[in-house]
C-alpha cells in the first residue's frame, strides 16, 4: 500500500514551464505503475500520461500533451515527476497522481490516489 502526495502546482502564464512531483510513502514503490490525471471544473477526469513500473521504460501521453509533457521517475526518492512545458490555458486543472501495483491493468484500475495539486495557466 502507498500514500501519494502531489506538489508543485501554481499559477503560471501561458508558455511557462512547471514540474509537479508525486512522492510516495510505503515500500516497493518501483513495483507501481504511476499515472498523472487531471480534472478541470465541469469536466471528467482524464489520464494525462503514465509511466511503467520498475525502470519506467514505457511512457504514454495524451495526444494534446505529447511533446510538451514528460513523466519520469526516481525510485530511490519514491518520486514521479510531471514536467510540463509550453503550458496553455487549457492545461488548467487539478492534477492528480495515482498508482497501481504490478502489471498495468488499465486507466480505470488505479488503486491509490493523491489529493491533487492545482495548476492554473493564465493567458
Amino acid at each position: 500500500q502507498v500514500q501519494l502526495v502531489e506538489s508543485g502546482g501554481q499559477l503560471v502564464q501561458a508558455g511557462d514551464s512547471l514540474r509537479l512531483s508525486c512522492v510516495a510513502s510505503g515500500s516497493a514503490f518501483s513495483s507501481y505503475d504511476v499515472g498523472w490525471f487531471r480534472q478541470a471544473p465541469g469536466k471528467e477526469r482524464e489520464l494525462v500520461g503514465r509511466i511503467s513500473r520498475r525502470s519506467g521504460d514505457y511512457t504514454y501521453y495524451k495526444e494534446s500533451v505529447k511533446g510538451r509533457f514528460t513523466i519520469s521517475r526516481d525510485n530511490a526518492k519514491n518520486t514521479v515527476y510531471l514536467q510540463m512545458n509550453k503550458l496553455k490555458p487549457d492545461d488548467t486543472s487539478v492534477y492528480y497522481c495515482a498508482a497501481q501495483l504490478g502489471v498495468y491493468r488499465g486507466a480505470h484500475n488505479y488503486d491509490y490516489w493523491g489529493q491533487g495539486t492545482q495548476v492554473t495557466v493564465s493567458s
